[in-house]
């Protein structure tokens, strides 16, 4: 009788096994501090509490997991994530296909700044309107950017915002906005890949230095 999952996969394939089974297999086995039936059913209980959000620190909490253990979970994780669970996520791999997206302010009679939260493979994480009105360093405050840039753990963001007036001139205020966004993004281990203005017709970047 097979009951042990790595020849139960083995044998069956991968969806002969239950969700517990599948942990105990991609641990393998337990040490000294705890066995791989309570370290797989501990990290079973915290992977569904935690979802998509589970982090190393997350991880560090279950007794009998170790450093090398807990990267080898959190990569099976994140390419199941990026491959496997959100294939559908659109790749921004260029600066034409984030203005695919921004089409639902082009029209727009105030500016709408919005930001596009992408992961390490540049699949889109989420689109969110930051702010709506003149854009000013002083109304854009980095931290209206990055908040949620953190949550979602991307990797980099790119920014945009309409010109009513269709110019697609950066003004002053717009590369102050950029180069306030690009020092914020490097010192929290971001990459601001671009920031893009969008009329009814055409776009623009404002030029990173």
């Amino acid at each position: 009788m097979i009951d042990r999952p790595r020849e139960k996969l083995a044998a069956k394939g991968p969806a002969s096994l239950s969700d517990f089974e599948l942990l105990q297999a991609m641990i393998g086995s337990g040490n000294s501090q705890a066995d791989v039936s309570t370290i797989a059913k501990n990290t079973l209980r915290l992977l569904q509490k935690r979802g998509t959000s589970l982090a190393y620190t997350d991880l560090q909490q279950i007794t009998g997991l170790g450093k090398a253990k807990i990267t080898e979970l959190l990569a099976a994780f994140e390419l199941s994530r990026r491959y496997l669970i959100e294939s559908e996520r659109p790749i921004i791999d260029g600066t034409a296909k984030a203005v695919e997206l921004l089409a639902d302010i082009r029209n727009k009679k105030q500016e709408y700044l919005v930001c596009l939260t992408l992961d390490g493979a540049h699949r889109l994480i989420a689109k969110r309107t930051i702010s709506i009105g003149t854009l000013t360093s002083s109304l854009v405050h980095p931290r209206e950017v990055f908040a949620d840039a953190i949550a979602d753990r991307a990797a980099s963001v790119i920014v945009a915002h309409n010109h009513p007036s269709g110019t697609l001139t950066a003004s002053v205020a717009d590369i102050q906005v950029t180069k306030q966004l690009q020092k914020s993004a490097q010192l929290l281990g971001m990459r601001l890949l671009d920031h893009i203005i969008v009329t009814k017709a055409a776009y623009s970047l404002v030029q990173i230095q």
